[in-house]
């Protein structure tokens, strides 16, 4: 039997859905966070919710060290690592207000974790302490994202600061937001060369590290994630961005409900999917991009909440290459 093309993923948290993490170099198992306090892992091949534990507040954003061990944060200010296999936590440290970003950074076999405090920690996840904090130019870390030793963070006063995870006594560079309204997601180009960001008011921007004049003219933005009704322009905040890593396109997920698939390079839309049950809340393809995990929730914006509620769903599409692959 051919394999669908989506798969609504069954016991879906019972809160708005944080952040989805595929394990590393499978499309198999997945880990989801939730505002409900949980941390789950599903095996998307067989629909099942193979695991769960929980924080004491909701979970902000979670990852994969590797294919047992993860990290996990939220509202409880704390810093979880978890074992998958043998079910042990064990809490790394806190932060001083809540912890809205993990990452793991390979290069340096360390944690990341961005927080509302202003800073972000670095943490060695063997010796299990914290050998780091570093400020962020006083400004709230809403999301980061590293690649090798570059670490990109960006912050509530719609700036973006540039870190070299092998020099961290100061940041390498601190820039403005090239868009004008407050910052959602962050996500660094698969090839180094720079990094994706959007914003609550429908846009999305590529910029590039190198600071030659020949580079930044390269940079540029764009609007999506929005609709016409009745002649006014209705505009969404776009949530989740995930790089394809063998193509290096990405996807956006937006409050529309809506999933767009771009390729940045070429400066063209590949596709759209249907529309979802509510806003797009996070994304993650997968290590080889054959897969896209895609979390729906209902994230307050409407003045007043539509009837019925929607309740958070997750699916998981199998994308193809007509998708994803620059044309």
């Amino acid at each position: 039997m051919a394999r669908k093309a989506e798969v609504q993923i069954l016991n879906p948290p019972s809160d708005v859905i944080s952040s989805v993490k595929f394990s590393p170099k499978t499309n198999q198992f997945l880990l989801v966070a939730s505002w409900d306090t949980s941390v789950r892992l599903y095996d998307v091949v067989n629909n099942t919710l193979r695991h769960k534990f929980f924080h004491t507040s909701p979970v902000l954003d979670c990852a994969f060290l590797d294919s047992v061990k993860t990290v996990s944060g939220g509202l409880d200010n704390t810093v979880k690592l978890y074992d998958l296999n043998t079910h042990i936590e064990h809490n790394l440290g806190t932060h001083d207000a809540a912890v809205k970003c993990v990452e793991y950074a390979s290069m340096v076999n360390g944690i990341l974790t961005g927080s509302w405090d202003r800073t972000v920690k670095l943490w060695d996840g063997r010796e299990k302490e914290c050998v780091g904090t570093y400020e962020q130019s006083a400004g709230k870390v809403y999301s980061l994202s590293c690649i090798e030793e570059r670490l990109v963070v960006a912050t509530s006063d719609r700036k973006v600061l540039i870190w070299d995870l092998r020099h961290m006594s100061n940041y390498v560079e601190r820039r403005e937001s090239s868009l004008k309204y407050q910052t959602r997601t962050v996500r660094c180009f698969p090839n180094k060369e720079g990094y994706v960001m959007s914003s609550i008011e429908g846009r999305v921007a590529l910029e590039y590290f190198n600071p030659s004049p020949e580079w930044q003219k390269k940079k540029f933005a764009f609007k999506c994630h929005r609709s016409k009704q009745n002649d006014i322009e209705h505009i969404y905040p776009v949530n989740a961005i995930s790089f394809h890593n063998v193509y290096h396109t990405f996807a956006t997920g937006g409050s529309d409900g809506f999933v767009n698939i771009w390729d940045g390079f070429n400066k063209k839309r590949l596709c759209q999917f249907h529309m979802y049950d509510s806003s797009i809340s996070s994304l993650c393809f997968s290590d080889d991009g054959s897969a896209l995990a895609i979390a729906c929730s209902y994230m307050d914006e409407a003045e007043t909440p539509p009837e019925p509620y929607p309740e958070p769903t997750l699916y998981v599409r199998y994308v193809s290459e007509q998708e994803t692959r620059p044309k």
